[in-house]
């Protein structure tokens, strides 16, 4: 069963300017529930690598974090889907930990987690370390315009980063899973 490697804030969900702080605050992008759903009828397994310097900061506390994974894992279980595992980084940037994305800490656990590689697996995202993560780890790099995909895009188009000439781009995930999906 393919793997893919999902981002949450600005992929799945809303990201405000500062933190997702609470499950009230943690409101899914549209149509983003509906790709999960789909991707995992499909047989995907849906893993989700997030950075959540928020716990470091003392913006929210590992029960909120909780229960935002909770009510993203309770709506994509409402629509016939599943999440297979949820992986995130605790600490702030200046923690120098192996496990905040672009570095591949999240990814070597996941790889441990489910005995595979995840070589060739889409990884999503809208920020340019979500993008250099797939990179250390061989995955094909998807940007989303949602988030700060946008912004990411317009970087690339003005500083091109060879390495990442073979990013797929879509609007959403809703796109991107038609995109997998189609026959």
């Amino acid at each position: 069963m393919a793997i893919i490697i999902l981002g949450r804030d600005g992929v799945i969900n809303e990201n405000p300017d500062k933190f997702v702080k609470s499950a009230d605050e943690w409101q899914p992008l549209p149509g983003s529930i509906e790709a999960l759903a789909a991707l995992s009828q499909a047989g995907y397994q849906l893993v989700i690598a997030t950075n959540q310097s928020g716990l470091a900061l003392g913006q929210f506390d590992l029960d909120d974090l909780e229960e935002m994974h909770a009510k993203m894992r309770t709506q994509v279980e409402d629509a016939g889907g599943e999440i297979a595992a949820i992986f995130y980084c605790p600490h702030g940037p200046e923690d120098n930990c192996r496990c905040r994305k672009p570095l591949a800490g999240l990814l070597d656990a996941i790889e441990a987690e489910f005995d595979t590689s995840l070589h060739d697996c889409y990884l999503v995202g809208d920020k340019l370390a979500d993008l250099y993560l797939a990179l250390e780890k061989g995955c094909k790099p998807v940007l989303v315009k949602t988030g700060a995909g946008d912004q990411t895009l317009q970087h690339l188009i003005e500083q091109p980063d060879p390495r990442l000439a073979n990013t797929s781009v879509f609007i959403d995930l809703s796109h991107f899973s038609q995109f997998l999906l189609s026959p």
